[in-house]
């Protein structure tokens, strides 16, 4: 396991301490817990946005052109 040297200021790592402390655990642990969240959100983020790409590539107008990212912006004159 690697080891991660953070700095911090020195009230937010007492009320860290405390809340840990309060939960009985770490705030080595409470750190882990949280970039796990995190990383875990990110990882269903980029996956919801990879489906939605497939899902947009498969679908057409009610014309029956593919959608680009071009035609979806492009400004109608008159």
């Amino acid at each position: 396991m690697a080891n991660l040297t953070l700095s911090l200021d020195d009230g937010l790592l007492q009320k860290a301490r405390e809340a840990a402390l309060r939960e009985h655990t770490s705030v080595n642990a409470l750190v882990r817990e949280y970039l796990m969240r995190y990383v875990d959100a990110k990882s269903r983020r980029l996956e919801a946005l990879d489906t939605l790409d497939a899902l947009a590539e498969r679908s057409e107008s009610a014309s029956g052109a593919a959608w680009t990212r071009d035609s979806l912006h492009e400004r109608k004159t008159g």
